[in-house]
């Protein structure tokens, strides 16, 4: 598993880089065909329109005459150089009319959404007709783009008439690249939405893995610590049965009671950590049943400290009481109530120093009784606080490998203060101690 874990991690990245890569490199080959695309379907709109204007106006050959000082180009008041001329675009069409024909071909070639302005310029270069901005962007050729297409009369001649001769329609596309990307956008959303996809399917499973990893890890220190915590009462008892066997004993009343004491001490430590599990595997199944009751919290905390006189003596610990709280009822399950200050004082004492102190308080605040546990002991690193209540979690304490346990007592600290509806915090200074705050609803009774 250490092993395959980052081949496998390895070989899901380099597929997601490469997939992301070639989605990028789609995406760039897709631009640019849909780039070619529009532009030719403008081409195609405007040659077309051009087209249509072109059927409705017929060119004529310009008669050269040679201007004379004094000679009159009018007959029956006729203008002559006016007979001289084609007639023109404008003369036919409104800049509605050919405004509504670009936006019709445009249509037809798909691109309903396209912006565009336009103007129509005789052979002169002289504007006929132009729309309002036509000026502003045809100026700007780095963002926009130009569509030229040539008016040509139907019944143009080319040798009298070359194509520079006659009007031309030209198409300005503002924000040409812009408007390109717009036409692909959804393509471009759904491609993204894809590739979130793809990457969060990615994460979730490196992270299910790694969980899964850690997992493993945590019960197999589960067991190990399992077989250290039920190997040694069973040695001891075993020692102990032994031990009553020899005649001597056997003979010696107060030796017997000695070692049959110790044989029930260690039965009760074995039933205990029985408990735990099945605790445990409760709380697994979301299966904690409380008996709740009226109760004093001051009267089972003081109780629960006087289980572990024998080991507070033995700490050479001092045990500081602080009940300022003037409310001290809850309502709560008196067993797994004492359990879980029994959990947070054995803590206190297993990562402890020499010279203990523990300080309780107790406090009201609103609808709520406070208490804080308080211990001078060895602190907690950031990551044990950050995983403390974490099943199976134990904190690390070095070089010290006198502290046992099955990492399971604070997960059922916690279990036990939602259940009743409560909060559970934690302070702690690496080498300092620590010092935790619970807060549980007040009897409303």
């Amino acid at each position: 598993m250490k092993k395959t874990l980052p081949l496998i991690i390895i070989l899901i990245s380099l597929s997601l880089f490469g997939l992301i890569a070639l989605q990028v490199s789609w995406l760039k080959n897709l631009l640019k065909v849909r780039h070619e695309q529009i532009h030719n379907k403008v081409i195609n709109a405007g040659l077309s329109v051009s087209e249509e204007l072109g059927k409705y106006l017929h060119a004529t050959p310009r008669i050269k005459i040679t201007k004379r000082p004094g000679f009159n180009f009018s007959i029956g008041g006729i203008d002559l150089s006016k007979l001289t001329k084609p007639l023109e675009v404008q003369d036919r069409f409104s800049q509605q009319d050919i405004y509504r024909k670009l936006r019709i071909e445009l249509n037809k070639q798909e691109l309903e959404q396209l912006n565009f302005d336009f103007a129509v310029i005789d052979a002169n270069g002289e504007y006929e007709m132009q729309t309002k901005d036509f000026e502003k962007e045809y100026i700007d050729s780095v963002k926009n783009e130009q569509f030229f297409s040539p008016i040509l009369p139907s019944n143009s001649l080319s040798e009298f008439s070359p194509a520079e001769s006659f009007e031309q329609l030209i198409i300005v596309i503002p924000d040409f690249h812009k408007q390109v990307w717009g036409s692909i956008l959804w393509i471009v959303i759904g491609a993204a939405l894809f590739m979130i996809v793809i990457v969060a399917a990615f994460y979730i499973t490196v992270k299910t893995m790694l969980n899964q990893k850690k997992l493993s890890e945590i019960k197999s220190d589960f067991i190990n610590n399992m077989t250290h915590e039920f190997k040694t009462p069973l040695a001891t008892i075993s020692l102990a049965v032994d031990a009553i066997r020899n005649e001597k004993v056997m003979n010696d009343r107060d030796r017997m009671n000695y070692f049959s004491g110790i044989i029930k001490e260690e039965n009760k430590r074995m039933n205990k950590h029985v408990e735990t599990i099945l605790q445990a595997a409760l709380m697994e199944k979301q299966e904690l049943q409380l008996n709740i009751e009226t109760l004093h919290a001051h009267d089972v905390i003081e109780k629960v400290m006087e289980n572990y006189d024998l080991q507070l003596k033995q700490k050479n610990a001092t045990v500081n009481y602080n009940f300022t709280a003037t409310n001290d009822l809850i309502d709560a399950d008196e067993v797994h109530f004492s359990n879980l200050i029994s959990n947070l004082i054995d803590n206190a004492i297993k990562y402890s120093k020499e010279n203990l102190i523990i300080k309780i308080y107790t406090r009201t605040n609103n609808k709520l009784l406070i208490i804080d546990i308080e211990d001078n002991g060895i602190g907690m690193s950031k990551e044990s606080l950050k995983r403390i209540f974490e099943k199976f979690y134990r904190a690390h304490t070095g070089n010290v490998h006198n502290v046992k346990g099955f990492g399971l007592g604070m997960s059922y600290v916690k279990t036990v203060i939602d259940a009743h509806k409560g909060n559970i915090k934690v302070d702690s200074t690496l080498g300092k101690g620590s010092i935790f705050t619970i807060e549980i609803p007040l009897s409303k009774d």
